[in-house]
């Protein structure tokens, strides 16, 4: 096996990160392993580990990439004079509904990943806080709202009920309904009378 400094970046690497994430989305984290990427690309133990140390690696690449494209489902979306209620729900929404196009095969792997990732905890949390920020600043969110503990709270909840729903295997349509409404009862306690 190459050490750190030894390690090959090329279009191979990506290839193996490519089958790793198929192999992951259609049949779950579990089922990923080197000999399985090996076979599909036809290639050689020897080439997985001159650009891999183990298969975790590799997923861990899959779980960044996933952590980037969910990231970029909220970047832009917002319109600070809509109503600011209506696309927070949106925006959360829009989440659940890229979860399920992206994490299905990969739930509890994502969910392992999330608990143990800090960098991807505090830039949610961070975007959170800046919503809610926002609101108090327009004046349409209670002013006396505990920013950091609400972030952390919606942080929870999303999280929660994406993690629920996925492996449960709701339906996405029932699961964004039934989201939808329980976070609308959430930020209904925000709004500012």
């Amino acid at each position: 096996m190459a050490g750190d400094a030894e390690l090959i970046h090329d279009e191979m690497s990506g290839k193996i990160v490519e089958e790793a994430a198929r192999l992951a989305f259609s049949e779950g984290a579990g089922e990923v392993t080197v000999r399985r990427i090996i076979r599909a690309l036809g290639v050689t133990n020897r080439v997985f580990y001159n650009r891999f140390r183990n298969v975790e690696e590799v997923l861990g690449i899959v779980y960044q990439n996933m952590v980037l494209e969910m990231r970029q489902g909220i970047v832009g979306h917002f319109d600070p004079e809509g109503d600011f209620f209506a696309q927070i729900t949106d925006i959360a929404a829009g989440t659940l509904s890229l979860s399920y196009k992206l994490k299905l095969g990969m739930n509890q792997y994502i969910f392992m990943q999330d608990s143990l990732s800090a960098e991807n905890y505090l830039w949610w949390r961070e975007r959170i806080l800046e919503y809610i920020e926002l609101g108090k600043k327009r004046g349409v969110a209670k002013p006396e709202i505990d920013s950091e503990t609400m972030s952390y709270a919606i942080w929870c909840f999303i999280r929660g009920f994406n993690t629920d729903a996925l492996a449960r295997g709701i339906s996405e349509e029932k699961a964004l309904r039934d989201f939808r409404y329980s976070f609308g009862v959430l930020l209904d306690g925000m709004k500012a009378v």
